[in-house]
């Protein structure tokens, strides 16, 4: 295995979990809002955060490639200085972001739409306040759907490949990712190098979704008893 690979891999890591740690809190809590909450353009919020599920990840790309070019919202034309996003390890975080944001909300507001309301009525009457009903109670009751939404969303982000290349290219070394080296791999011949690649993405990806499965069956079955 070669330095390149390996830092490929080793970046992916560290790039799918700095996003997936960038988007979980905010994304928990906007699921919270989501799922307890109506409010003007509740509907309008969640298709919003839903959108990258349904784009190409290419447009979703170019999307961010015009926020952060030189004229865009985040541009060094609008902001006055440069937050020197493109083609560089953060587009690879923002972007890894970006995708994995639909997973994460949507799975998070499905566990906290499976909380039963009457639970928190009750820590309410028993004197605990909005905070402390959500962080003792509500939380704790969807903990292993979160726990759902976190992997998943870390998953979607190893894998991600258009979005990324589209706003931090493929370059050895800085910002070549799992994805993008098989790519790589592919498209030079390399078939041992991309074989073992695929072979680690399909680990992570197999792991992840049998754990997802477990904590969903689990916390149904949970649900199914207290019952």
């Amino acid at each position: 295995m070669t330095e390149t690979v390996l830092h490929a891999l080793r970046f992916t890591l560290f790039a799918a979990s700095l996003a997936t740690l960038l988007v979980m809190i905010p994304g928990t809590g906007l699921a919270w809002l989501l799922a307890r909450r109506d409010f003007a353009g509740k509907q309008f919020v969640s298709t919003l955060v839903s959108l990258p599920l349904v784009l190409p990840p290419t447009a979703v790309g170019y999307l961010l490639l015009r926020t952060f070019a030189v004229n865009g919202w985040l541009g060094v034309g609008t902001l006055g200085f440069d937050l020197n996003v493109i083609l560089t390890w953060k587009a690879v975080v923002i972007a890894n972001a970006v995708m994995a944001t639909p997973l994460i909300v949507r799975t998070a507001r499905v566990s906290f739409e499976g909380v039963d309301p009457r639970y928190e009525s009750m820590a309410r009457t028993l004197g605990h306040g909005r905070l402390s009903t959500l962080f003792r109670y509500t939380i704790p009751l969807a903990g292993r759907g979160l726990v759902a939404a976190m992997i998943l969303g870390f998953t979607r982000a190893v894998g991600e490949f258009g979005t990324t290349i589209i706003l931090a290219g493929n370059i050895p070394g800085r910002t070549q990712t799992l994805s993008t080296a098989i790519f790589s791999a592919q498209q030079a011949g390399r078939e041992d190098e991309a074989n073992f690649l695929l072979g680690v993405a399909l680990v992570v990806g197999f792991a992840a979704i049998f754990i997802t499965e477990y904590l969903s069956h689990k916390q149904s079955g949970g649900g199914a008893q207290q019952q």
